[in-house]
């Protein structure tokens, strides 16, 4: 059977059907020493939808190579002035540069996450030495193509980015979080001729102090539209409550023309239901774009009574737009919108649908173990699975512009997000910056509010209140929807400080100013914009400094934060403060803090760097989930050599009491404090402690381990049992070691060794900060790592092969390997634009008179003769000759390297008239007939230039020669 994606993911409006773990809805069940893992689910993840038909992916095909390339300087006056022309770049952005023998990536590609650990390197961006790169791709344009709109699409480029198309600089970028639109159509080449993208990357550049990660780290695209369309981003189609009830869904939509005269338009607005029935219409008024212009055509839908979008029933409906001119559609977009109210209250904090809701939030960076920046759609969907089950409903984006598939996720699961601007400046580079990202996501119901910035030293100075003010102006001319927040660290109470000119004040820590603030501005709505900062080592239970190893009993935090439970604590105690969002959701790569070498990535996370749990997930989970009963205890209980010895026990739950018993012993009792959890200290047994929670004495929940005796096989669990099969799909599955009655040993570190068939492993990683392991397989299909606490992870993407089969196997010194199967389903992959192979064209040759003798192959005009041999092109047929002869065409190239070291092809796509075929002095093809037909054949290996002849016989009164395209290419 083969799934298309739509079968996969439903219509846009109808979103993405996610199966979460029962976790997520109900009480997590006792583990007993048991994987502390989620269940695998059935399924698919594919990508998600996109709403620009005109548009295609651009991710395949790419050439890269690490390190810059020098241009030696000009030599020649003549070399000079070519230069400083358009079309003619030099070095690794020329046209025909030869880069055969670079390696081939597809996209997202973050070459940091490659590169080992170095205590040289920046310390921030995680001991990763980035520098700069380069990429480059060809693909060909249908000659269809041409009059219309062409239009690269880059999603993220980290970080400082030079763009060349065919020789010519396009576009400069200074910011690694913004997308990039290039306009390609005054570039464009069509047909046979080769199109030529050429990217400089400089990763040396930083933005943040975090990992960042380095090169073309998100999606691109190729977006063809017709000569009048809808702009990228250029529909605006917010829905708004009315005052007196029933909802608008205002729409704009700009439009841009490269005619040559005025092109009149209109617009048709559609609005679909969930089910993807059309429930209302609108039409525009017509509007003229002029030439090489743009244009906003508006209109209103109407709807009585929509079902609400909100975090438990994240209902979406869609705005389709048609641009239509002469009565035909040329254009169309798609967009999922949710109709909700938003509302921040001074006293009571943020209100959902007039109800108010807890800001239960998490900061986050957006890499990930083994893939560093470069998370695959599917992974991202794996991550925020992770925050859903423990209760978590809101995400701050720190401290930049989110992937736009995060977005359509989030609007998809539900949750509440606070949109982040990485750079505070509101000059013209960086307030175009500013405005892209307003424009990119003000239609996403998922976004509730803006933030002009993080952590500012300006923030309580007059400049710094003259900043935010124009910021805050270009986005509420862009939206006025949502409010305007700052994550300040500070200056509250500075005479000038920029809490007077937004909307919600956020507080980055100083819950000990919550309330100073409150009394002194009772009108000011506030959140908590970044709080916590606590420290936990996955899976370790005593802080350790030498060992850089950080207590996960939540004992343990930052000098300007708190722990999880009194950072929670501070902010659910009261009303008026929003919400919170906790440093951080995961573990991240760089700022490694409260240690430095060799810890390369951080402490702060409730789940670590692969997503797996720390004790601060049932911390959260207690704190934050109201609609199940909820209850966990830490620590493991295997703890050999340690038998009577006190080991402290902090259990969390919501219940109203827990009992706590050692081998069916009762050894502690109490009341249950939902934000400080309840602790205990147990002279260790091996055997089994639980704890049972009970509301109005029935028992709800209940949660324990079991002591694991020594490891002696490996287990795999996937996150689910079956991928699509389209060369895109991922999910990361994770390694641990059992015992002999199958339980999860939570302290084994041991190396274990994994191959898999019918996928590719992407990355692995184990969530140990202070581990310098390769986070790549030793190849595409093999790899290793250490079980870290009893934990590690490989991420595996299908293979493109439609239905088949994934094969896993892991190994370790002395125990029992594991084997994993995975169905792989058929399902139709994403559309590409084909990349081109290696090639080398000869477009230029010397044509000889017409001579009355078949010549010999060496005929040549002599070195400074450029007068009896003729200059010709290729696909320019010679005029007949009224007698019959013989001429020599003869043209000197170099093949691209890889070419010159393994041989090649050389084709000739037209020939007319009888021909031979020779280089070096060898005969390698005849051409017997007189008709237009090819020539193509094998070429041997060998360097330096090669001298290409073509001898031809014409037929008498008819045109001959090379009257097509002339190729060398590999393979």
């Amino acid at each position: 059977m083969t799934i298309d994606r739509r079968q996969l993911l439903g219509s846009a409006g109808a979103g993405l059907t996610l199966t979460l773990p029962a976790a997520a809805r109900a009480a997590r069940g006792p583990d007993y020493g048991a994987l502390p893992m989620p269940a695998p689910v059935d399924g698919l993840r594919a990508p998600l939808p996109v709403g620009d038909p005109s548009r295609i992916g651009f991710d395949q095909g790419w050439l890269f190579h690490e390190g810059d390339i020098a241009v030696p300087p000009a030599a020649t006056h003549n070399e000079t002035y070519l230069r400083a022309k358009a079309g003619n770049a030099v070095g690794a952005a020329a046209i025909d540069y030869d880069d055969s023998d670079w390696p081939l990536v597809t996209l997202p590609h973050d070459w940091a996450s490659f590169q080992p650990f170095v205590e040289s390197a920046n310390v921030a961006q995680g001991y990763r030495p980035r520098g700069i790169g380069w990429y480059r791709r060809s693909f060909h344009l249908d000659p269809a193509s041409r009059g219309q709109y062409c239009e690269l699409q880059f999603d993220g480029i980290a970080t400082n980015a030079t763009i060349w198309v065919n020789g010519s600089v396009v576009a400069h970028n200074w910011s690694g979080y913004n997308s990039i639109y290039v306009d390609i159509t005054p570039f464009a080449r069509f047909g046979d001729e080769r199109n030529v993208v050429a990217i400089r990357v400089d990763a040396e550049a930083m933005e943040g102090w975090w990992y960042e990660g380095a090169g073309l780290y998100r999606h691109a695209w190729l977006a063809r539209r017709a000569p009048v369309s809808i702009v990228t981003d250029g529909v605006h189609c917010d829905p708004r409550a009315g005052s007196g009830g029933g909802w608008s869904v205002p729409v704009t939509v700009t439009a841009r023309s490269t005619e040559a005269a005025a092109v009149g338009v209109r617009a048709v607005a559609r609005l679909l239901d969930s089910g993807g029935r059309t429930v209302a219409t609108a039409t525009t008024d017509m509007a003229t774009v002029p030439p090489l212009g743009q244009g906003d055509l508006t209109t209103t839908l109407t709807i009585a009574d929509p079902a609400l979008w909100s975090v438990a029933t994240p209902t979406l409906y869609t705005v389709t737009v048609a641009l239509e001119r002469d009565g035909a559609t040329v254009d169309a977009r798609s967009v999922p919108v949710g109709f909700r109210t938003i509302r921040f209250d001074a006293d009571r904090g943020f209100f959902l649908n007039g109800a108010p809701v807890k800001l239960k939030g998490v900061c986050i960076h957006h890499d990930h173990a083994g893939v560093g920046v470069a998370l695959p759609d599917a992974l991202m969907a794996w991550r925020l699975e992770r925050l859903k089950e423990l209760g978590c409903n809101a995400i701050r984006c720190s401290h930049n512009a989110p992937p736009v598939a995060f977005l359509d996720l989030c609007d998809r699961m539900g949750f509440l997000v606070m949109d982040e601007n990485r750079n505070f400046n509101p000059s013209p580079d960086y307030m175009a910056q500013l405005e892209w990202l307003v424009r990119r996501d003000r239609n996403h119901p998922s976004v509730i509010l803006w933030s002009v910035f993080n952590e500012e030293p300006m923030q309580g100075t007059h400049a710094g209140v003259e900043m935010v003010r124009r910021m805050a102006a270009a986005v509420k001319r862009l939206d006025d929807s949502r409010p305007v927040t700052a994550a300040m660290n500070g200056a509250f109470f500075n005479p000038e400080n920029v809490s007077t000119v937004v909307d919600v004040v956020g507080f980055n820590y100083y819950p000990g100013d919550y309330d100073k603030f409150h009394a002194l501005n009772p009108t000011k709505p506030m959140t908590s914009s970044e709080d916590t900062s606590a420290f936990e080592t996955r899976g370790a239970y005593q802080t350790i400094p030498a060992k850089n190893i950080r207590s996960s009993m939540d004992d343990d935090a930052a000098g300007w934060g708190e722990t999880h439970r009194k950072g929670w604590a501070e902010i659910a105690r009261r009303p008026f403060v929003a919400g919170g969002f906790v440093w951080t959701g995961f573990d991240y790569h760089g700022e490694p803090t409260p240690h430095v070498w060799p810890t390369i990535s951080s402490f702060f996370g409730i789940l670590d760097l692969c997503g797996f749990r720390k004790t601060a997930y049932d911390i959260h989970r207690a704190g934050w989930i109201d609609d199940a009963p909820v209850v966990g205890l830490a620590p493991h209980w295997t703890w050999p050599g340690r038998e009577g010895q006190p080991v402290p026990i902090l259990v969390l739950s919501n219940a109203e009491r827990i009992t706590l018993r050692l081998n069916g012993r009762v050894v502690g009792e109490a009341a249950v404090d939902r934000l400080m959890g309840n602790s205990f200290t147990v002279p260790y047994a091996p055997g089994t402690i639980e704890v049972i929670a009970s509301i109005g004495g029935r028992e709800v929940a209940r949660a324990g381990h079991e002591t694991a005796g020594p490891p002696v096989a490996l287990r795999l669990t996937p996150a689910r049992r079956a991928m699509a099969g389209d060369g895109e799909d991922v999910q990361p599955v994770t390694i641990d070691a059992i015992d002999a009655r199958g339980r999860h040993v939570p302290t084994a570190n041991l190396p274990t060794r994994f191959v898999v068939t019918g996928a590719t492993i992407i990355g692995v990683g184990n969530g140990d900060p202070n581990s310098h392991e390769s986070e790549k397989g030793d190849s595409a299909t093999s790899g290793a790592r250490s079980l870290f606490n009893g934990l590690a992870q490989v991420i595996v993407q299908a293979d493109a092969g439609g239905r088949g089969r994934i094969t896993l196997r892991a190994t370790a010194p002395g125990l029992r390997p594991a084997a994993l199967m995975i169905d792989r389903v058929a399902a139709t992959p994403r559309a590409q634009v084909a990349p081109l192979a290696a090639t080398r064209t000869i477009d230029d040759w010397r044509r000889s008179p017409l001579l009355a003798a078949r010549p010999d192959a060496s005929l040549a005009p002599a070195e400074n003769d450029n007068n009896s041999w003729a200059f010709v092109h290729s696909g320019t047929a010679t005029p007949a000759e009224a007698q019959a002869g013989w001429q020599v065409y003869r043209a000197s190239v170099t093949p691209v390297r890889v070419i010159a070291a393994k041989g090649g092809r050389i084709a000739f796509a037209a020939v007319a008239g009888r021909a031979e075929l020779w280089v070096d002095g060898r005969k390698l093809a005849d051409k017997a007939g007189a008709a237009v037909g090819p020539i193509t054949a094998a070429l041997p290996a060998g360097a330096g230039p090669r001298a290409i002849v073509l001898i031809v016989a014409p037929e008498p009164g008819r045109p001959s020669g090379i009257v097509g395209p002339v190729t060398i290419s590999a393979g």
